[in-house]
């Protein structure tokens, strides 16, 4: 689940993190309040969306970037004036963008040096890592691709927590004067109690930034959280903005289903992960381009498989649909009764091909049969995936 940066930075400060002081504002009349709270001076105005790349987006209306440098209020006010209610489009959102529904108004800091910092999980190792270089301000992927030196990384033992010592291999590779080095140490402390204690899955600040009076502070914020663990943290659960989640992929998790949206136009309705990455891969492998990830787990009922056809169906793109189960723990026959209550209930007319193998599949190859629907059955993986194709392609 990720929030916004200024959701990410209440957090931030709540754990002791220095960030810009800020104040958020979701209509026209929330500007007087947000900027009220705010010293005079020069304002940074920052669309809240989640996606990176804000500043060198550009809104649909032509406006162009995201996050703003204002001089004084008036220019702030005027700027979140032509942000809130459009559309920003950046490298990360696609050509859609994303509806800008709340800005965010920050005090404009002197900048000395920028760096980049983000805590989250080394997978290969199993623990999490610190990653962080000189080079703030800019996208750590060319930074990685261009000048991998630049980039360090300190792996922390999760039994024992981050060490002194290595806060300071840290701050000395920075290369941080005394006092920086100072508050930076405590900023990273800090940083790291708050990933560790919200059950993060990533917490990026990019840049963090020194100022001439020797701050240190995280400029922006970017936090996402393992959902796995969200049980434990209703107050962030809270936080979790709907409007930033694909309608269907909000409706997936409703019913117990795991579903992300491709930008292909053949659905995938699979039971296991593996076997779903494995469908898509066999799609694609024989001309097709699949337009979902869509694992229904190892015991769906009937209703959650009615439900994952509606939700596949609210995908406009999707031109035809496979559905491979391989029945473990999986009744092939609950899978089938489910399709079938599926297609009688929305009415399909797109292509449909079913690959039923394992427990009770010959209950479920003849509750298919005996429904007299326009269903094509797949032999194996490779017949189905190629029988989709094809009529896809001829439909198209």
């Amino acid at each position: 689940m990720n929030i916004h940066e200024y959701q990410a930075k209440a957090l931030f400060e709540k754990f002791g993190v220095p960030v810009p002081k800020g104040a958020p504002a979701k209509t026209p009349e929330d500007f007087i309040n947000a900027l009220a709270a705010l010293p005079e001076g020069p304002t940074m105005v920052k669309s809240q969306i989640h996606a990176g790349g804000r500043g060198k987006g550009v809104f649909t209306d032509g406006y162009k970037g995201g996050v703003k440098f204002c001089k004084t209020k008036a220019e702030a006010r005027e700027a979140a004036s032509r942000m809130l209610g459009n559309t920003l489009v950046t490298a990360q959102t696609g050509p859609a963008g994303r509806k800008v529904q709340t800005v965010y108004f920050t005090v404009a800091n002197d900048i000395k040096k920028e760096f980049y910092l983000a805590i989250l999980l080394d997978r290969a190792a199993s623990r999490p890592v610190i990653v962080a270089s000189t080079e703030g301000g800019v996208e750590i992927e060319k930074v990685a691709r261009e000048t991998p030196d630049k980039i360090f990384k300190v792996l922390i033992d999760p039994a024992y927590g981050l060490a002194d010592y290595q806060v300071r291999e840290l701050v000395t590779k920075l290369g941080l004067a005394p006092a920086e080095a100072k508050n930076a140490s405590k900023l990273i402390r800090c940083l790291y109690a708050m990933y560790w204690a919200t059950d993060a899955a990533m917490v990026e600040v990019n840049p963090l930034v020194t100022t001439p009076t020797g701050e240190v502070l995280a400029l922006d914020a970017k936090v996402s959280f393992d959902d796995n663990a969200l049980f434990r943290h209703p107050e962030i659960v809270a936080l979790r903005d709907l409007n930033e989640e694909d309608p269907k992929e909000t409706e997936a998790s409703k019913h117990g289903l795991s579903y992300i949206a491709l930008d292909g136009n053949i659905a995938c309705l699979v039971n296991g992960a593996g076997l779903a990455m494995s469908t898509m891969d066999i799609i694609k492998y024989y001309g097709g381009n699949p337009a979902n990830f869509l694992d229904v787990g190892g015991g769906a009922s009937t209703s959650q498989v009615v439900a994952a056809f509606k939700i596949i169906l609210g995908d406009p793109n999707v031109k035809g649909i496979l559905v491979n189960v391989f029945g473990g723990i999986m009744d092939c026959n609950v899978i089938a009764t489910g399709i079938v209550a599926a297609v009688r209930e929305v009415g399909l007319k797109l292509p449909l091909v079913v690959r039923l193998e394992g427990n009770n599949v010959e209950a479920g190859k003849a509750a298919l049969a005996a429904s007299g629907l326009a269903i094509v059955s797949g032999d194996s993986m490779a017949d189905a995936a190629q029988k989709i194709v094809a009529l896809v392609a001829k439909a198209a």
